[in-house]
């Protein structure tokens, strides 16, 4: 059977990654992509590493026939994708990249994105995409909010072990290494090669990174009381990737093993030998996850590294994983492309 999908919002980072995606797919036809700015445009324009595929031109999202598509891939920006999601219709499947349905507390959203929420009918039945967390609740969704990139980068590392209570949770430390395409692809001044290249930086310092709220959402959920991380991203002058390094206090073996039983049958989450770091170089254009765990140098504690592709297991590749859920395909249909190295 061929599933029809539609992406909203292809002429974007995420949008281009889908495609890339579902080109290796069985049984997945696009049928439409919009871009808004770009509509009337070939993909082939926007983007020349997609010229060698059929696909249908750029068009504005009410030119769009739904009744003629199975699942929707919504890859629209933040506030955007409430009103276009709220508008569609009400038995269409929809994944959605952006960060509008993720936080499941209206008031959460209000105070992380700073607009009121504009789809809370929508925002009730959302199921958060975290694939490997929520197989079950993901496959019966009709509405799927994928994580964020940052997000699904420290909950790799550090779920299991909050659920297993191995960590002491009032000292965790997570520092992220973010590669430029996290940011978007709109002209940013900060983000030109000149402004970008030979440095390393942190950003959102403190409390301010958007993504918190979704640590504060899953972990303390997972733990049964409040759990608060410290955070400091770094933008970091590569085009695609994420480290985590993440300090805990608990003993390294058993943070090693816990996290060897949880992911011993996860196809895409792979643990490296314990004392190894992961890089990535080794997971750039896959949809895997690695994983690694080390001693510190202080007893009683470890380092618990993950390493992943912002644009694939971040974003694409876990909407399509969450995508092939909903339509009863193979989970890994179309995701078990080897890593591009160098």
């Amino acid at each position: 059977m061929t599933h029809k999908v539609a992406i909203l919002g292809a002429s974007g980072y995420t949008g281009a990654e889908l495609i890339r995606l579902i080109a290796q797919h069985r049984n997945i036809e696009i049928v439409a992509l919009s871009g808004e700015r770009k509509a009337g445009m070939e993909m082939g324009e926007v983007f020349p590493h997609l010229r060698h595929m059929k696909l249908p031109k750029l068009c504005k999202i009410e030119e769009i026939d739904f009744s003629a598509v199975d699942l929707c891939f919504c890859a629209l920006p933040h506030k955007t994708s409430q009103q276009v999601i709220a508008a569609l219709p009400a038995d269409l499947k929809i994944v959605d990249l952006s960060a509008d349905f993720r936080l499941r507390d209206p008031a959460e959203y209000e105070k992380w994105y700073g607009n009121s929420h504009s789809a809370l009918a929508q925002q009730e039945e959302a199921v958060y995409g975290l694939t490997e967390f929520y197989r079950d609740e993901i496959r019966a969704a009709r509405l799927v909010a994928g994580t964020g990139c940052n997000a699904a980068t420290g909950q790799f590392a550090l779920r299991p072990l909050i659920s297993a209570g191995v960590i002491d949770l009032d000292e965790i430390i997570l520092d992220l290494k973010c590669a430029v395409s996290g940011a978007g692809r709109s002209l940013k001044e900060n983000l030109l090669h000149a402004e970008l290249s030979e440095g390393y930086n942190a950003y959102a310092i403190g409390s301010t990174h958007r993504h918190l709220g979704e640590f504060d959402q899953e972990f303390s959920k997972l733990a049964g009381r409040p759990v608060k991380v410290q955070f400091t991203p770094h933008l970091i002058p590569a085009n695609r990737g994420i480290l985590g390094t993440v300090y805990v206090k608990g003993d390294p073996q058993v943070i090693y093993d816990t996290l060897q039983a949880a992911y011993a049958d996860e196809p895409f989450i792979q643990l490296l030998p314990f004392g190894t770091a992961p890089s990535t170089h080794h997971v750039r254009g896959s949809n895997y996850c690695h994983i690694g765990v080390a001693a510190d140098r202080l007893p009683g504690r470890a380092i618990v590294f993950a390493a992943l592709d912002n644009l694939t297991k971040g974003s694409s590749g876990q909407a399509l994983q969450n995508a092939n859920l909903m339509l009863g395909e193979d989970e890994e249909e179309g995701l078990t492309m080897a890593p591009l190295f160098p």
